[in-house]
């Protein structure tokens, strides 16, 4: 297995361990979710959420890029603030989910979910691989086995060709199909 699969199959049971212990700590304590979901609400500015679809779907792009892009760029501290960021959108992701699970049925989550989910979870799988081959490449020019300018670069141009379109085809989804999709079901 190349190093940037077993990158990727890290990252994801990273995010799949920290969406589990998102959901089983808020089963045991619906107050965690709850909390959360109430701090969520918070840091969207309130005419985002009834804002237009482009506004919404502009602002939805460039808060996921900006943690991918933090994920990414978060190799170089030798991927301590990569995990940081996928752990942390892991837990409250499954926490989050939990507790509107709880309050409005699975199919409601699946709808909310699945449109941009299929997007948006590539995209954040790849920056965290990106992130930890960037750690692993600093690493090794360290150790003087590699040039990590020259890894950077290539993994910039794959952050740019794979992430930043998933990003975008997320949040258009987001924006304009799930809220429909959400409505069909609710």
């Amino acid at each position: 297995m190349s190093d940037s699969a077993r990158y990727a199959v890290f990252t994801c049971i990273l995010f799949a361990a920290s969406v589990a212990a998102g959901v089983v700590l808020t089963i045991g304590d619906p107050s965690v979710g709850t909390q959360l979901l109430d701090m969520f609400r918070e840091a969207i500015p309130g005419e985002v959420i009834g804002s237009s679809g482009p506004v919404l779907a502009a602002t939805l792009f460039f808060n996921n890029l900006q943690a991918c892009l933090v994920m990414f760029l978060g190799g170089a501290s030798f991927g301590i603030l990569t995990a940081l960021v996928i752990v942390s959108n892991g837990f409250m992701i499954g926490s989050i989910v939990e507790i509107v699970r709880q309050q409005e049925g699975a199919l409601y989550i699946a709808a909310a979910l699945f449109p941009h989910g299929i997007f948006e979870i590539p995209a954040f799988i790849i920056s965290g691989k990106l992130g930890f081959l960037l750690a692993r490449s600093l690493w090794n020019e360290w150790s003087l086995r590699g040039d990590a300018a020259a890894d950077a670069s290539r993994m910039g141009r794959t952050f740019l060709l794979f992430v930043v379109p998933l990003v975008l085809l997320a949040a258009f989804t987001e924006a304009f199909i799930t809220p429909e999709i959400i409505a069909s079901v609710a």
